[in-house]
């Protein structure tokens, strides 16, 4: 029920701020595939985070003299740790399998934070959101289909970039509840930089100008996502603004096609859409039920 003190709701304008945080994280993986051609996955991870810490300047005095609590240090390491791994594997993971497969495979990631929020937040799992998690476990089967191919090292890279974003967002969920969104974000970077720094050093090679241009530019396309998606979720509720998140599969299977020659797989987009239909059913009952406690749900690839 809104309030006085509660924005006005703007779908339209909700709607658009999601299609263009949706431009923004295809354009981004787009680039990492076409950068990871020529350098190792966890040096380009790497080099997003340490280009991506300009867009943290603007809150350095305020994380300087801000003084974190011991547990709060703990929930910024752990999750910066989740946050590494993941992201090493999401970037390996965009150099193995089609784009469209990344990105439909990426909406898992709202249903291991579903499944997490039982465990670790305490919330309750009705029948309907079991549903909806078991149409999209069947949505990975069929995007996956063990047995009638191969399950690559990509795909299972995928696995566990969304199991580990999911529990990643969880710890945010958490700390954000006591801490500025924009200095929980600011310690996510500084420690997702600080954890792949030695990774990075074993599979150090040299790179040119361009290369870090092209690097720079995914750290760009990641923060205006993020950017786009906040507003978007500022203009409108989720259940309103999420189904326009399926517009990330479709731009994602056109440009595969278009600019890397990838096939197009019926059977991807038919997973991927299963899994979103899933995610925006949650999405929409809470919405409907008005179950604010209930930790929402969030499409947005988190690196």
């Amino acid at each position: 029920m809104p309030t006085l003190d509660s924005p006005p709701q703007r779908p339209l304008v909700g709607i658009l701020w999601m299609l263009a945080a949706g431009v923004c994280f295809v354009l981004m993986t787009a680039l990492v595939k076409v950068i990871g051609g020529t350098m190792h996955p966890v040096q380009l991870a790497f080099l997003r985070y340490i280009l991506g810490l300009v867009f943290v300047l603007p809150v350095i005095r305020p994380l300087i003299t801000t003084r974190f609590t011991r547990r709060q240090w703990s929930l910024f390491c752990i999750r910066g740790a989740l946050q590494s791994v993941a992201v090493m594997l999401w970037f390996f993971a965009m150099t193995q399998i089609p784009l469209a497969e990344v990105t439909a495979m990426n909406y898992l990631t709202p249903i291991y934070v579903t499944l997490g929020a039982v465990f670790l937040l305490g919330e309750r799992l009705a029948m309907r959101r079991i549903t909806a998690i078991g149409f999209a476990f069947v949505g990975a089967l069929i995007i996956l289909r063990p047995g009638f191919r191969e399950v690559s090292p990509g795909h299972l890279a995928m696995l566990g970039t969304t199991l580990l974003l999911g529990g990643a967002y969880l710890l945010a969920k958490v700390t954000v509840d006591e801490v500025r969104p924009a200095l929980v974000l600011a310690q996510m970077s500084i420690w997702v930089a600080v954890f792949l720094a030695p990774f990075a050093l074993v599979v150090w090679q040299p790179f040119s100008p361009s290369d870090l241009g092209f690097v720079f530019l995914v750290a760009t396309m990641a923060t205006a996502g993020h950017y786009c998606m906040t507003r978007a979720l500022q203009a409108a509720p989720v259940a309103v603004t999420q189904p326009a998140t399926f517009l990330q599969l479709v731009w994602s299977v056109a440009l595969g096609a278009l600019a890397f020659d990838e096939g197009i797989d019926p059977w991807v987009v038919a997973g991927g859409t299963l899994i979103l239909a899933s995610v925006s059913f949650i999405s929409w009952r809470e919405a409907a039920l008005q179950r604010r406690q209930i930790t929402p749900v969030n499409l947005a690839p988190k690196l």
